[in-house]
């Protein structure tokens, strides 16, 4: 049999300012009486689980609300969620937040599906999820993740210090991902920075990976542009809903970007870095994209070149190989002028140097990477980030 590439998804994608309140009708569409609703203590404070509650009571619908989500979710939050699931009797889920809220969301809903715990459910070949999860409405609050859209849910292993995929499989896909992008207004800065550059990387990871095909990379070029053109304006006005609005868009297709595959070298170090020390995620991808794409443009010349052009660089005379190069400059424009944190302000020392790039090596998304890339690649590329810290 020839191994085919493919792209499926099951999300229906609604989106529009103040599209949250449709959330009881999106419930209610989907046949849920009583939805777990997955967030984050910040969202609380903000009022926006608040919101999200008021609208479903209004609308008549019961739900029990599950709000210990953290930053890089571990594998006993995911667990215990699954607990409350069963306990409340609950027949669906909302993911409300950013990544890890929603990652958590889906992790939650294989476990209950398939019973055991998360960590049962790691990237195999073949695939450990066979059943689909309990209907999920996705509902992002911050532009970057695109975890709305993706297939995958990525959970940290305390006890190994690495997280891990849950996913790859439109079984664990949300059914429906409302969008509603004044949820990100006036998001902090250095959030709105982090995540807006983890969907670039989303975007540019996925543009230039070994196995890219054609749906993918056109969706990818348009958040690549969105990215360009709207994230500064966003960190700088955070009010400002045109922006906020295409950042949610660049976010969304950021994700869609993934399709069934991975990324490569720059998740794959943030990925596997990220279980060693608890930094944000966003930012931590962010500050290794360029060293890595400093790495990487002479693998794929031709499609870096068409980067600086979906970022504005204007090429116009230069050569394949000049524009590929301005492709990289203009992403470490970016990265400083939205005020991304070095790695040694991330908590990192550059004695872990050899640590990090032998976890790095590990990760199934090296395998997509656009340039052969080993144990000896990553120490590189990790030194060059560091460099740029001092």
């Amino acid at each position: 049999m020839v191994p085919l590439q493919a792209y499926q998804t099951p999300t229906a994608f609604k989106h529009g300012l103040g599209a949250l309140e449709n959330l009881a009708d999106e419930v209610k569409a989907l046949g849920l009486k009583r939805p777990l609703l997955v967030t984050d203590q910040g969202l609380v404070q903000a009022g926006i689980a608040g919101e999200a509650g008021r609208i479903l009571k209004q609308g008549g619908v019961s739900f029990v609300q599950f709000d210990e989500v953290v930053a890089n979710p571990p594998v006993a939050l995911v667990d215990r969620g699954a607990q409350v699931y069963r306990e409340e009797g609950c027949d669906g889920l909302i993911g409300l937040g950013g990544g890890s809220s929603m990652d958590t969301a889906k992790a939650i809903g294989v476990v209950v599906v398939h019973g055991g715990s998360a960590v049962d459910y790691e990237w195999a070949d073949p695939n450990p999820i066979t059943k689909p999860i309990p209907p999920l409405i996705a509902v992002p609050t911050t532009a970057g993740t695109g975890s709305e859209a993706t297939l995958w849910a990525v959970i940290t292993d305390p006890e190994r210090h690495i997280k891990f995929n849950i996913g790859g499989t439109p079984l664990i896909a949300a059914r429906v991902a409302l969008i509603d992008p004044l949820l990100t207004i006036n998001l902090p800065a250095h959030v709105t920075a982090g995540t807006g550059m983890d969907a670039l990387a989303h975007a540019i990871e996925c543009y230039t990976m070994a196995y890219a095909q054609a749906f993918t990379d056109a969706v990818a070029l348009l958040a690549m542009e969105y990215v360009g053109r709207y994230l500064r304006v966003a960190f700088a006005q955070g009010h400002n809903k045109e922006a906020r609005y295409k950042m949610s868009m660049a976010a969304m297709l950021g994700g869609l970007a993934y399709g069934t595959d991975s990324a490569g070298a720059a998740h794959a170090m943030s990925q596997t870095a990220g279980g060693v020390v608890d930094a944000p995620h966003g930012a931590l991808t962010a500050r290794l994209l360029g060293p890595v794409m400093e790495y990487n443009y002479m693998g794929e010349p031709e499609k870096f070149a068409r980067i600086a052009q979906a970022l504005g660089e204007d090429v116009q005379g230069l050569s394949v190989w000049e524009a590929a190069e301005a492709a990289v400059e203009a992403v470490y424009r970016l990265t400083e002028d939205v005020e991304i944190p070095t790695m040694q302000a991330l908590g990192f020392s550059e004695d872990q140097i050899p640590l990090l790039a032998e976890l790095a090596s590990k990760d199934p998304q090296t395998v997509g990477n656009p340039r052969d890339i080993d144990y000896d690649g990553y120490v590189k590329v990790y030194k060059r980030a560091f460099e740029l810290g001092r």
